[in-house]
C-alpha cells in the first residue's frame, strides 16, 4: 500500500470476519466485497456494533470540530476544500432549480436556457451549475461593471442587465444580480442568473434579427436597472423599461414573470449561503470562495505546464470571410491567448462582446482540467488576454451582436482548441431558429426560439458525438408534446444527418436534420454559419458537412428571414464535426 510516501507492506483484513470491538491501527486495508478502505499511519478504526467502522485519526491531524473557525488565510484543509467547492457548486444547482421550476418561458423551463452562479464581494465567479458556458464566464465582466457603476449597491436592491457593452453576451440574455450584504451592510458575495427571454423587442420577433446593424435593432437594452429595492419588486418601472426604445417587448408581461424566477433564484442562493454562515462562520464560508479559485488557478497552472513550450496559431473564419485568429503563446505554466490578426468589427450581427471573448477561453481551459473543479474565476489567474480593442471581439459600443454570442463565440472555441491540438471543428453554430407573429386582431403576439444540435469534431482519442450541442452552449431541444402544444407547428421529422461526420482515424460527430411543419402563417428567422466554410479536420482528417436550411421552397444562407403561410415546412441539416487524423 501507498502511506505516507512509500510503498509499505500492511496487513489485510476481511470486513465481514471482523468481530464487533475489533480495533485496527493503520496503515492497513480492509476488504470489502465491492469496496477497500485504505487506513493511513495515524488513524484507528473500531468495530461498533452494528457492524459500523468508526475511524479516528489518533495522531492528532484532524479536521476542526464543528464550533471550530479556521483562519482560512494560514491554511487550508484539502477535504474542507473539496466540501465548499461542493457546497457553492450545489447552491448554484439549487437556484437554477428555482428558477426552472417557476418561470413561464418555454426558453427556461423547458430548453433550460439560463444559467446561475455565485460570486465573490468583488465580482469573480466561484463557482457556476453546469449551465451554459458562454453565460457564465461573461456573468462576472457585468458584475464588475455593475460595481463600476454602483460601487456600494444598498441591501435589499437587486439589479436587472443585459447591456453587451457592460459584460452581456446579447439583448435576450438578462442577467439578475443579487448583492448579499452581511449583518454589519457590507458588500459579501453576489448570486445571479442569467436567462434568455423570448423576445425583447427589436425589429424581429424574438430579437434575433438576422441583419441588424445596430444594437438597438435587437430590443430594449437594460443598463442595471434596479428590479428590487428595499426588498420591493419595481413591476412599474420594469415594464416601463421594456416598453421603451424604438421597438419594445412584445411580450412584456412574460418577461416580468421571468424576471420574478430570477429574483427568486438570486434570493434562494442567498438564503443557502447565508445557512452555512450560521454553521460554520463567515470567515470561513466567505474565505474559501477564495481558496476554491485558487485551487481552479493551481489545476489550470499544471494542465498548461503540460502542453508544449511555444506559440501555437491557428486560423479560421466566418462564412463571410472575416478572419478569427489566435496565438497561443505557452510558458511554463503561463499561457497568453492572443487574438491579433482578428477582423475588425462586423458590419452586421456577428461582433462578440469583450465578455463572450473571455466566456469562450475560460471555457477552453476549463476542459484542459481533468478534476471535476468548479469553473471559476481563477481558471484565468494565469493567462494573459490581448483582445484587440474595436475588432470582432471587441467591438465599438452600438454594434449589433445578436449573432456574435451564439456564433463567433463557436468559431473562437474551435480556434483555441485547433491551436492547442486537442480536437477537430465542431458543428461551429447553434442555428438560431426564431418562429413568430406580431400581436393583431384577436391574437396574442408569439415568439419561439431555438437552438440546434449537431457534430461534434473528433478529438485524438475519441470519435466526436452525433447529435449534441457543442461548447457554448448546452440548451436542450424542445420537447415535440411541449412545441406542438404551444406552437401552431408539427414535428415532421427530427433525426441523425448520417454520414455528414468529417472521415478519419477518428470521425466527427453527424449533425442533426429538422423538419417543422408550420399550421399557421408566421415569420420565421435563422442565424447561423457553417453554410459556406465546412468544419475543419485536424491532423489529416476530413473536415465535416456544411449545414444546409430551406425556408419553404428556398434554400437560404446562413442568414435569412421569411414570412411563410400556413402548409410551409422549414428544413435544417446541420453540420457534421471535422476528423481527427488520418485514417
Amino acid at each position: 500500500m501507498w502511506s505516507d510516501g512509500a510503498v509499505v507492506d500492511v496487513p489485510v483484513y476481511a470486513r465481514d470476519a471482523l468481530p464487533a470491538g475489533a480495533a485496527i491501527a493503520g496503515p492497513a486495508l480492509i476488504l470489502d466485497d465491492t469496496s477497500t478502505l485504505a487506513l493511513d499511519r495515524g488513524w484507528r478504526v473500531e468495530v461498533l456494533a452494528d457492524g459500523t467502522l468508526r475511524g479516528r485519526d489518533v495522531a492528532g491531524a484532524r479536521a476542526a470540530a464543528p464550533g471550530d473557525r479556521v483562519d482560512t488565510a494560514v491554511a487550508v484543509d484539502p477535504v474542507r476544500l473539496e466540501v465548499y467547492g461542493n457546497l457553492y457548486m450545489s447552491i448554484a444547482e439549487q437556484m437554477g432549480d428555482v428558477l426552472r421550476r417557476t418561470a413561464v418561458s418555454v426558453n427556461i423551463r423547458e430548453r433550460l436556457d439560463f444559467s446561475c452562479a455565485l460570486f465573490d464581494a468583488d465580482g469573480a465567479l466561484v463557482a457556476n451549475a453546469p449551465h451554459i458556458p458562454v453565460h457564465l464566464g461573461a456573468m462576472g465582466e457585468t458584475i464588475r461593471a455593475l460595481l463600476d457603476a454602483h460601487p456600494a449597491p444598498p441591501p435589499g436592491t437587486v439589479y436587472a442587465s443585459n447591456d453587451p457593452y457592460a459584460g452581456g453576451s446579447h439583448l435576450p440574455d438578462v442577467t439578475v444580480i443579487t448583492p448579499v450584504h452581511d449583518a454589519a451592510g457590507r458588500l459579501a458575495f453576489f448570486t445571479a442568473s442569467r436567462g434568455h427571454h423570448a423576445d425583447v423587442g427589436g425589429v424581429t420577433v424574438g430579437s434575433m434579427p438576422p441583419f441588424s446593424t445596430r444594437l438597438a435593432d435587437e430590443g430594449v437594452v437594460l443598463r442595471h436597472l434596479p428590479v428590487v429595492i428595499a426588498g420591493a419588486i419595481q413591476r412599474d418601472a420594469i415594464l416601463a423599461a421594456l416598453a421603451a426604445g424604438p421597438h419594445p417587448a412584445r411580450r412584456p408581461d412574460d418577461n416580468l414573470a421571468d424576471l420574478e424566477a430570477q429574483i427568486a433564484a438570486g434570493e434562494a442562493g442567498a438564503r443557502l449561503v447565508r445557512e452555512a454562515i450560521g454553521r460554520r462562520g463567515a470567515a470561513e464560508v466567505l474565505g474559501y470562495m477564495g481558496h476554491v479559485q485558487a485551487q481552479a488557478a493551481a489545476l489550470v497552472g499544471r494542465a498548461i505546464a503540460a502542453l508544449p513550450d511555444g506559440d501555437h496559431r491557428f486560423a479560421d473564419a466566418l462564412d463571410d470571410g472575416t478572419p478569427v485568429v489566435v496565438t497561443v503563446r505557452v510558458r511554463g505554466d503561463r499561457l497568453a491567448v492572443d487574438f491579433t490578426g482578428t477582423g475588425a468589427a462586423h458590419p452586421g450581427n456577428l461582433n462578440a462582446p469583450r465578455a463572450v471573448a473571455v466566456a469562450a477561453v475560460l471555457y477552453v481551459l476549463r476542459c484542459l482540467v481533468g478534476a471535476p473543479i468548479p469553473l471559476n474565476a481563477g481558471v484565468l489567474a494565469g493567462v494573459t488576454l490581448v483582445i484587440p480593442p474595436g475588432s470582432l471581439l471587441a467591438p465599438p459600443p452600438g454594434r449589433a451582436v445578436c449573432g456574435g454570442n451564439v456564433e463567433t463565440s463557436q468559431r473562437v472555441v474551435d480556434v483555441l482548441l485547433g491551436a492547442l491540438g486537442l480536437a477537430a471543428a465542431s458543428q461551429g453554430t447553434m442555428n438560431n431558429l426564431t418562429l413568430g407573429r406580431a400581436a393583431g386582431p384577436g391574437r396574442a403576439a408569439l415568439a419561439y426560439y431555438e437552438t440546434i444540435g449537431g457534430g461534434a469534431g473528433a478529438t485524438a482519442r475519441a470519435d466526436g458525438a452525433s447529435a449534441v450541442h457543442t461548447h457554448m452552449t448546452n440548451t436542450r431541444i424542445t420537447d415535440p408534446e411541449i412545441l406542438e402544444a404551444r406552437l401552431p407547428v408539427r414535428l415532421r421529422r427530427f433525426a441523425i444527418r448520417r454520414g455528414s461526420g468529417g472521415d478519419g482515424a477518428h470521425r466527427g460527430g453527424d449533425g442533426v436534420i429538422r423538419e417543422l411543419e408550420l399550421l399557421a402563417p408566421l415569420h420565421v428567422a435563422i442565424v447561423s454559419q457553417r453554410r459556406d466554410r465546412a468544419p475543419f479536420g485536424l491532423a489529416g482528417g476530413a473536415p465535416g458537412a456544411r449545414g444546409r436550411t430551406w425556408l419553404g421552397d428556398d434554400e437560404v444562407g446562413a442568414m435569412a428571414e421569411r414570412d411563410l403561410p400556413a402548409g410551409a415546412v422549414i428544413r435544417v441539416e446541420t453540420p457534421g464535426g471535422g476528423g481527427f487524423g488520418r485514417r
